[in-house]
C-alpha cells in the first residue's frame, strides 16, 4: 500500500513540474548557443584589440557554456530511472555537476588574475572603442541568458548556478564596456588589468557559496533550505505519533529531498498506521521532501538502536 502511495504522489509531484521542465530545456540550449556564438565573437576581438578584459570575458563566458552544458546533462540524468545498480536513477549527478561547476570557476580566476598581474607590468596598447563595442554585445546577451533562467532559479542549485554566472557575466562585461571607454579617451592601459582583477573577485564571490551549497549536499548534509526542527514538529502534528527520532534528512538531486525516520506510535493507533504515513507524505511534500520511508515502533517498546536523535 505505502509502496503504491508513495508512487502516486511521486507521480503527482512531477506532473506539476512538467511544463517547467521542458521551458528549462529550451533555456538551457538557447543559452548554449547563444553564449558558444559570443564566445568566438569576444575571443577574436580580444586578440585584434589586445584586451585582456575582453579575453577573460570570453574565457568566463566559455565556463559558462561548459557549465549551462553540465547543468543540461545532470538535468536529463536526473530524469533516467532507477535501475539495480543505481537504485536512485542519476539524480546525485545534479550535485557533482554543481561541484564541478565551482571548481572550473575557482581555476579560471586563477588565470584571470595570474594573466592581470603579467600585464600589469607590461600594459599593451589596446583599441579601447572596438573593446567597449564587443562588451556591449556582451551585456545584452548575458542579461537575456540570465533572463531565461530568473523563474526557475530557486527550484535547483544548477539552474542556480546558471543564472548567476550569467547575472554576474551581465556586469562584468558592463565594467568591460566602461573600460574600454575610459582606454579610448585617456589611453591608460592598465585599466584592463584593474577590471580583470575586479570581476576575478566577483565572480569568487558567486562561486563559493556555490562551492559551499554543493558540498554540503555531497556529504549528505541537510540541504540549506530545510530545517530539521521545523520537520519533526510537523512529523508531530501527526494524530497517533507519540515520538521521532533517527531522523535523516538529505539531499537525492540537487531539487529533491528525502527522509527516513523511525516513529513512536502509541499501540491503538498501529492500525491506523497506513493514514499516519499518508499523513506524514503528505506534510513532508508540502516542506519539500519527495521520498519518505518510515519505521514504526509502539510507545511501550525500547528503540533498539542507540544514538536516537
Amino acid at each position: 500500500m505505502s509502496g503504491h502511495d508513495h508512487l502516486h504522489a511521486h507521480g503527482h509531484h512531477h506532473h506539476d513540474h512538467a511544463p517547467k521542465l521542458d521551458h528549462l530545456n529550451t533555456a538551457f540550449i538557447v543559452g548554449i548557443i547563444l553564449n558558444s556564438v559570443f564566445v568566438i565573437v569576444e575571443a577574436v576581438a580580444g586578440f585584434i584589440t589586445h584586451s585582456l578584459s575582453l579575453l577573460t570575458d570570453a574565457g568566463h563566458n566559455l565556463s559558462d557554456v561548459a557549465s549551462l552544458a553540465l547543468a543540461l546533462l545532470a538535468f536529463k540524468l536526473s530524469k533516467v530511472s532507477a535501475n539495480r545498480q543505481y537504485t536512485y536513477g542519476y539524480k546525485r549527478s545534479t550535485i557533482i555537476v554543481s561541484f564541478f561547476n565551482a571548481i572550473i570557476l575557482f581555476v579560471a580566476v586563477g588565470f584571470i588574475v595570474y594573466e592581470a598581474i603579467v600585464r600589469f607590468m607590461n600594459p599593451e596598447v589596446i583599441s579601447g572603442g572596438t573593446m567597449a563595442w564587443v562588451a556591449f554585445i556582451g551585456i545584452g546577451i548575458n542579461a537575456f541568458t540570465a533572463w531565461l533562467f530568473v523563474k526557475d532559479k530557486d527550484t535547483d542549485l544548477n539552474v542556480k548556478g546558471a543564472y548567476l554566472h550569467m547575472a554576474v557575466d551581465a556586469i562584468v562585461s558592463f565594467g568591460v564596456v566602461v573600460s574600454g571607454i575610459i582606454i579610448y579617451f585617456t589611453k591608460i592601459y592598465w585599466i584592463d588589468s584593474v577590471v580583470s582583477l575586479i570581476i576575478g573577485v566577483v565572480i569568487l564571490r558567486g562561486t563559493w557559496s556555490l562551492l559551499k551549497d554543493s558540498l554540503r549536499l555531497e556529504m549528505d548534509g541537510v540541504p540549506a533550505e530545510l530545517n530539521l526542527e521545523k520537520i519533526k514538529t510537523e512529523l508531530m502534528k501527526c494524530k497517533g505519533v507519540v515520538d521521532v527520532h533517527h531522523m535523516h534528512v538529505w539531499a537525492l538531486s540537487t531539487t529533491e529531498n528525502a527522509l527516513t525516520a523511525h516513529l513512536v506510535i502509541k499501540p491503538e493507533a498501529m492500525a491506523e498506521f497506513d493514514n499516519i504515513k499518508h499523513d506524514l507524505r503528505h506534510r513532508l511534500e508540502h516542506l519539500d521532501i519527495s521520498h519518505s520511508t518510515f519505521e514504526p515502533e509502539f510507545a511501550d517498546e525500547k528503540c533498539q538502536q542507540p544514538e536516537c536523535l
